[in-house]
């Protein structure tokens, strides 16, 4: 978790990975790459709290499942996001990574996540929602060609307007 009370964009993903567990950098892997990449922010932007804050659905590595990492812990998020975000009086979006953090912020995210990114207009001007980065990804971003022709255009200026 990282976060400042100057923060302008906070990005809510699943928990940390394997990788974040051990090196204490949250989207310090392959994905944390592409999200940058979608963001058009740098490495040293990316991590400067005081414009970005990074907070997860969950707060623990919640273990391997059969598909990939198991679900982020259900406690965390009721436990801790309201007491963060009351001390975030700078937000202008929150990005919101994957079906838990959708369906835990939008009524939207209790549909496909297809369908929630696809609406993502219907979000704002809080919440931006966005599948998740990962390169396990690649066969939906493949089935959703929508996604980089339509949406990463309007995410991109939505991330430039809230850093101004």
């Amino acid at each position: 978790m990282r976060a400042s009370n100057t923060a302008r964009i906070l990005i809510i993903g699943q928990a940390p990975g394997t990788r974040v567990h051990q090196t204490g950098i949250p989207w310090d892997d392959p994905s944390g790459k592409r999200l940058r990449d979608w963001m058009q922010v740098d490495r040293e932007l990316f991590y400067d709290e005081q414009h970005i804050a990074i907070i997860p659905m969950g707060f623990c590595y919640p273990g391997k499942g059969k598909s990939g990492d198991l679900p982020p812990r259900p406690e965390c998020a009721p436990q801790w996001h309201e007491r963060l975000l009351a001390e975030m009086p700078a937000l202008q979006l929150t990005v919101l990574i994957g079906q838990y953090a959708q369906k835990y912020y939008l009524e939207s995210g209790r549909r496909s996540l297809a369908a929630t990114v696809q609406d993502w207009q219907a979000c704002l001007p809080e919440h931006f929602p966005l599948p998740h980065p990962s390169p396990r990804n690649i066969r939906w971003f493949k089935n959703n060609p929508w996604f980089e022709t339509g949406v990463l255009p309007a995410f991109r200026r939505h991330i430039r307007r809230a850093l101004k």
